[in-house]
């Protein structure tokens, strides 16, 4: 807002009636004390008027648009479009996209050169820069809740407590709020904390750059890690009776960055159809209730592979079934199996032949990573046994590929691999703060395309979508867990012959499509289509537009 002119502002907004004389003279006396606040500002905090009346006023005057920012008007997430430290250094938020167009208030019109420098950097992404004028501080609410309030316990430590106190804080915080991984970065002047909160990175503060040296000395003391060393290390942080943190250390050219990995030691495993599997019970019961076989989950890192296992494990498990697992680490302790920890001196190969000595009939395999693991998981799986593991690879056809890689003969993968099933994570629409509207016609068009190229019917007559708002319960975030989008591929006779003659994977593609198989996208248009995501969050995903 054009706040330089504090007194020909205040004397038009008491010729328009909108305030008295008696409200500039209060506004007056509380900028004495408050000397970096524009007028207006005052005037809103000191709620001498309707805050919509006097924004469009204040507007009017230094020939601008107005705009209440809440969680009606904040229709999209402002980071997704210019960065934090655009948002911060030039005083703005994005809060609405259309037709081409992006709508970004500022607190101060006047200063043409920070409008110009975000004109710029929306015109490079194909948007069209429109400007409104808000309040300052409701912008600075927002940038608190985008960047993540500073937790009170952690600025308090910083400032006066110890540093045991301090790093106690920063794990205790994150812990509260579900984050998976605590990163703690050196900067060039600053130590930053960043939490990873359903798939995404939010800053929670940051350290003086003059305590960065006790703060890593204190977490290699607490991660059983070597403090002489600056190199990078591996440990973990025992002092917490629910979490077992994996700590994993990297210098860089300020420091040494550390990300504590924060698993929960008693979790309950969640149903395997609230993580979104798709079908019915009886087609899991056919993809995953066999013997003489493996079923292989494929993801990239942090998509879910682990969880997903433990809820098929949990809806296997039974007094009658002897389940052996083999992981690194163990992330979630089941009763009534037996779970095998992976250490220094051993190996998931190594394990594996002695567990096949232990009368298995279902072994969860954390990961095949290399040829000798796979042949061995191969033998089990051709011995009688059930054999569950992960691979890393883009989708459930491509394990075949990657399978062939480790060195297995094509007659093994056909005569063995019974299901592949790929995954992917996507952000749950915050139920709290999300706001219900129609399809437009290009998500319509978008959608339509895909289910007309996979044979699926989309009945758009009462569909309706959600927007990921923004509220404190989300972080301002608009979404709140996640769910999994599914692929699931069931290793049929006219797919293994296929396989045993040395097929390609797009002519078992091809021939998997006649089935029942469906690809990724064809799940998340649907888990879009229930109101459980976003076609934004899918496109982020699985890029689909």
């Amino acid at each position: 807002m054009e706040m330089k002119r504090r007194q020909p502002i205040g004397v038009e907004l008491v010729k328009r009636g909108v305030v008295t004389e008696n409200d500039i003279n209060r506004a007056l006396e509380y900028q004495r004390d408050h000397s970096d606040m524009r007028l207006g500002d005052i005037l809103h905090v000191l709620n001498v008027c309707d805050a919509q009346v006097l924004i469009e006023n204040i507007a009017d005057i230094v020939g601008g648009k107005a705009i209440i920012l809440n969680g009606d008007t904040l229709k999209i997430k402002p980071t997704e479009y210019i960065t934090l430290d655009m948002v911060k250094k030039n005083q703005c938020i994005p809060f609405e996209v259309y037709n081409g167009k992006i709508k970004v208030c500022f607190a101060d019109n006047a200063k043409s050169s920070k409008m110009d420098s975000v004109r710029l950097f929306l015109l490079n992404k194909g948007l069209v820069m429109e400007t409104y004028i808000t309040f300052e501080k409701d912008i600075e609410r927002i940038i608190t809740n985008l960047e993540g309030e500073i937790p009170k316990n952690i600025e308090k430590n910083t400032a006066s407590g110890t540093m045991v106190e301090l790093v106690d804080s920063i794990i205790r915080e994150g812990m509260e709020k579900r984050a998976s991984d605590i990163h703690i970065e050196p900067l060039l002047n600053e130590v930053r904390i960043r939490y990873r909160i359903d798939g995404e990175l939010f800053t929670a503060g940051s350290i003086p750059k003059e305590k960065q040296q006790q703060l890593i000395g204190r977490l290699k003391a607490i991660s059983n890690m070597h403090q002489e060393k600056q190199e990078a290390q591996d440990g973990r942080i025992l002092l917490y009776d629910d979490y077992n943190i994996r700590v994993s250390s990297q210098p860089n050219v300020c420091g040494e960055k550390f990300v504590l990995r924060l698993l929960k030691k008693e979790t309950d495993i969640r149903n395997i159809f609230e993580l979104g599997y798709p079908g019915t019970e009886k087609e899991l019961k056919k993809s995953f209730n066999k013997k003489n076989s493996i079923a292989i989950i494929a993801a990239p890192t942090g998509a879910g592979k682990t969880t997903t296992l433990y809820s098929i494990i949990d809806y296997l498990n039974s007094p009658e079934i002897n389940i052996t697992t083999i992981e690194d680490p163990v992330e979630i302790r089941i009763d009534g199996l037996n779970q095998i920890e992976i250490g220094n001196k051993s190996t998931f190969s190594g394990s594996l032949r002695t567990v096949l000595r232990q009368d298995p009939d279902i072994i969860l395999v954390g990961e095949i990573r290399d040829q000798e693991t796979a042949e061995i998981a191969i033998q089990a799986g051709q011995t009688g046994h059930y054999v569950l593991s992960t691979i890393h690879t883009i989708d459930s056809i491509e394990v075949i590929n990657r399978m062939r890689k480790m060195g297995l003969s094509d007659y093994d993968i056909s005569s063995t691999l019974a299901t592949s099933v790929s995954q992917r994570l996507v952000r749950r629409v915050c139920p709290n703060c999300r706001k219900e509207r129609e399809f437009t016609e290009k998500e319509k068009e978008i959608i339509s395309k895909i289910a007309e190229k996979y044979g699926e019917k989309i009945d758009f007559t009462n569909a309706k979508t959600y927007d990921a708002v923004g509220c404190n319960k989300c972080n301002q975030l608009g979404y709140y867990g996640r769910i999994g989008v599914f692929e699931i591929l069931d290793i049929t006779d006219d797919l293994k012959e296929l396989i045993v003659k040395g097929a390609s994977t797009i002519e078992i593609r091809k021939k998997a499509l006649e089935n029942d198989y469906r690809p990724l996208i064809v799940d998340g248009i649907h888990k879009v289509l229930a109101g459980d995501t976003t076609l934004e969050e899918l496109n982020k995903q699985l890029i689909i537009y």
